[in-house]
């Protein structure tokens, strides 16, 4: 059986090492990003690719992924479904970090821009879902619901950060605007939803990444899921 973490055992593990064991949230995003990177190295994924983030950690993770990239000379630009002063903690900090860099960025605030978001993916040979994360419940709302669709529509690949937004990551139940992945990179381990047949066709081959959590922690917070104390 794959042992799997739900939304709330994710989060006691994110707690916990920054509490119990003193980790950073930075650090722990750092892990997650490059983690992101190194997976798509192992792909032999190529350039273009275009990193679409919200304001969340999910788009804090796609920031430092798309630091990485440009460190290792792959063409890369994010695209930004919020104003920047809307982010908050680690994910404005390396936000911070990117702007600097020279990485190109589009900022889409809170609108859909159809005619420019197509003219940014044009030659994408690879798509980054990294909008919303395992916190996200329900359908999406406007302007995502439409920036999802479009994403799907494209010709190139999606690879979707922890999980592709839009899916439910404890019931593997899909809302009216999933993307639709070919790669999932998930933290930690699986989540409860991607075992549901159904969810195969939005989340295509998991992968499941560290964050540099311990093992000790992970062994522990996966033992309380089996006997459900958490």
């Amino acid at each position: 059986m794959i042992p799997t973490l739900n939304r709330q055992q994710v989060r006691e593990i994110d707690r916990r090492a920054v509490e119990e064991y003193g980790m950073s949230g930075l650090v722990l995003m750092e892990n997650a990003g490059r983690g992101l990177a190194d997976t798509l190295f192992r792909l032999g994924v190529a350039g273009p690719i275009v990193i679409c983030c919200y304001k969340g950690n999910n788009g804090g993770d796609g920031f430092v992924l798309a630091r990485h990239l440009d460190l290792r000379h792959v063409a890369v630009r994010v695209a930004l479904w919020c104003n920047p002063a809307e982010l908050t903690g680690d994910a404005a900090a390396n936000f911070a970090i990117l702007a600097k860099t020279g990485v190109p960025i589009e900022v889409f605030g809170s609108q859909n821009d159809e005619h420019r978001l197509a003219a940014l993916l044009a030659d994408a040979n690879w798509i980054v879902d990294a909008l919303l994360g395992t916190g996200a419940v329900g359908d999406p709302r406007p302007p995502l619901d439409a920036v999802i669709d479009q994403l799907n529509a494209h010709t190139a690949r999606i690879l979707a950060v922890d999980l592709p937004s839009g899916l439910d990551c404890d019931t593997g139940i899909a809302s009216r605007h999933t993307i639709r992945a070919s790669q999932t990179c998930t933290f930690v381990a699986h989540k409860p939803g991607f075992l549901i047949a159904e969810a195969r066709q939005y989340t295509g081959d998991v992968h499941v990444l560290d964050i540099g959590a311990p093992r000790r922690l992970v062994d522990e917070c996966l033992a309380a899921a089996v006997s459900g104390t958490v």
